[in-house]
């Protein structure tokens, strides 16, 4: 068989060139498109790529396009392409900072008016682990907080600023006291996931079986919506016109975010997305989610006249939520990231 021709070099001083990165921000090893010109291989070799001066791993590389995987140990600085030919101009790029790991979440933190951050270690259903819930500082300390709920799930603050937390295994709501002890809010709940709280104090619990309960203040529950069960769970979050905002991933590579008006009308607000999980709303209405997005994973914004685009890339992403501190939380099944998006986020209260 004829040997295919090597890609000629670019002409005598064209050097690569980086017109946009794509998207601008990731979690180490998160895959970054870059495009421009020049970007390919051609007969003197392939290009290289930096980030804040760590090799990075090359995954794709075409004359206008090249993907590649965000070194595990880079922080944010600048991504450098060089090809035989040169270097090409600068770009920046912002990469999440660990916080903590050695974790187990399973949808959204939850994060207090002083920035510190709530998570789980929920185990696998039906096993207690040593440590429910973990209080992370914004510098990444973190100390056990609460003991002795099994699968520990959603985590909410109330307007009070009291923490609430889902059991799956039990399908209960505990409340937590700041000292870290639980008492039961209530039960029943079934395969309890998501929750959230409105700017009145009504608590929405998701049942990954199906339904959407409310719990008002006196603790009286409704069956708020029904939805197609999740082969996961449910993640919800709600805007300061009440609507309730749901996603629950099943075994299609269409789901949806789920908007329940506070009337309980139900509808598909935005669909196109692989496994949706955890999700939080900015001051501006938008919605951010760990989901796919065209085969892309990271953090997804919905915007709300439902235009889609990925603005950071990672994977085995689970929440994200954002502090009062000014950055986005984002964790992964078991670790905890922070990482300025330049997006603040929704206060109810």
């Amino acid at each position: 068989m004829p040997r295919s021709s090597p890609q000629p070099a670019p002409p005598v001083g064209q050097l690569p060139r980086v017109d946009d990165v794509h998207p601008a921000a990731a979690l180490p090893n998160g895959e970054v498109e870059l495009t421009g010109i020049y970007l390919g291989p051609n007969g003197f070799g392939m290009p290289t790529v930096s980030v804040d001066d760590q090799p990075a791993h090359v995954l794709m590389s075409r004359p206008t396009r090249l993907v590649f995987r965000v070194p595990a140990t880079a922080s944010t600085g600048l991504i450098e392409v060089r090809t035989p030919v040169g270097a090409a101009n600068s770009a920046g790029i912002r990469v999440a900072r660990q916080l903590n790991d050695g974790l187990h979440p399973v949808t959204s933190p939850a994060v207090s008016r002083s920035g510190m951050v709530y998570t789980t270690i929920s185990g696998p259903r039906g096993k207690l682990t040593a440590v429910s819930v973990v209080r992370i500082s914004p510098d990444g300390r973190a100390t056990p907080f609460v003991i002795g709920i099994l699968n520990a799930t959603g985590l909410a603050f109330n307007p009070e600023g009291e923490l609430f937390v889902t059991s799956r295994a039990e399908g209960s709501v505990y409340r937590v006291d700041a000292a870290g002890e639980f008492t039961q809010y209530v039960e029943g709940m079934g395969v309890a996931t998501g929750a959230v709280f409105d700017a009145e104090g009504n608590l929405f619990v998701g049942d990954r079986s199906g339904t959407i309960f409310k719990i008002n203040s006196e603790r009286q529950i409704f069956v708020h919506a029904t939805l197609e069960p999740s082969v996961a769970a449910y993640h919800l979050a709600i805007n300061a016109a009440g609507t309730l905002f749901v996603t629950g991933p099943t075994l299609s590579s269409n789901d949806a975010i789920w908007a329940i008006e506070p009337n309980g009308d139900t509808r598909a607000w935005y669909r196109g997305l692989g496994r949706p999980q955890g999700l939080a709303i900015s001051s501006e209405g938008d919605i951010y989610l760990a989901a796919c997005l065209h085969g892309r994973h990271g953090v997804v914004r919905v915007t709300p006249d439902a235009k889609a685009s990925l603005v950071l890339a990672a994977s085995n992403l689970v929440g994200v939520a954002f502090s009062p501190l000014g950055t986005a939380i984002l964790v992964t099944n078991e670790a905890v990231y922070d990482v300025d998006l330049g997006v603040e986020g929704l206060n109810l209260f």
